[in-house]
């Protein structure tokens, strides 16, 4: 064969319609942590401990006629930490659920892309590391609602009647989770999101406020609060 055929040859490859020219940045792996978050959170939750991540592929591939290829009719091999899993595997099988690496530790998913006829067309690797929870209090105002952009800590006055929400970030949320419980001055009073505290009697006086968020055996997040009651807040700076 001649160098002028072979180039021919190569070149009429190229232009087949079923051709496909990719390479392995067409291929992105997108991480999507199935933990908990706030309504209207801008963000995204972090890998939770204890928890599951569905890891989606997202193929942007093109053949030689420039026309976008349907990423159902590729096949997808998945790897986690080196083992193939063959269940997740196959044709349009786009995202698989991996279950978080312990704390400390990271896992590894990567994913082979191929064409249907078995060439490789692009790949990508992601490593997934968890992230310790957090649990968030803020005030339900009853007219502006849930104060997303002011998180409570340390103290909190309560004049008539508060009602506070707790948001956690980042827990599982698999099978009913997280947990929420209310402790006053140590006590469980109240299970939920939400909590509505309401000063009796007269004085002033302090108690201490804890929520603990818990998801599995080891998953918690804890916060705190200092809360002051029976005192009339100032309307100005001469008390009045």
């Amino acid at each position: 064969m001649s160098f002028r055929f072979f180039f021919i040859a190569l070149a009429f490859f190229l232009l087949l319609p079923g051709a496909i020219s990719a390479q392995s940045q067409d291929v992105a792996i997108v991480a999507e942590p199935i933990s908990s978050a706030p309504p209207l959170y801008p963000g995204k939750p972090l890998v939770p401990l204890e928890g599951s991540v569905r890891v989606v592929a997202v193929a942007d591939l093109k053949n030689a006629s420039r026309k976008q290829i349907d990423p159902n009719s590729l096949v997808y091999a998945w790897t986690v930490d080196g083992t193939k899993i063959l269940d997740s595997s196959g044709i349009g099988k786009e995202a698989i659920i991996v279950a978080s690496p312990l704390q400390y530790r990271v896992r590894d998913v990567s994913v082979s892309v191929m064409n249907s006829d078995g060439s490789f067309v692009g790949g990508a690797t992601l490593s997934l590391s968890p992230m310790e929870p957090l649990v968030r209090i803020y005030e339900n105002d009853p007219l502006l609602g849930i104060r997303y952009d002011r998180a409570l800590s340390d103290r909190y006055a309560i004049a008539v009647e508060s009602t506070l929400y707790a948001a956690p970030f980042s827990l599982p949320t698999a099978r009913g989770a997280p947990l929420l419980r209310w402790f006053l001055n140590s006590a469980t009073v109240q299970t939920g999101n939400s909590i509505t505290l309401r000063p009796t009697g007269s004085g002033s006086g302090s108690a201490s406020l804890s929520i603990i968020a818990s998801a599995g055996s080891y998953t918690t997040a804890t916060t705190n609060l200092s809360l002051t009651f029976g005192t009339k807040p100032g309307l100005n700076i001469f008390d009045l």
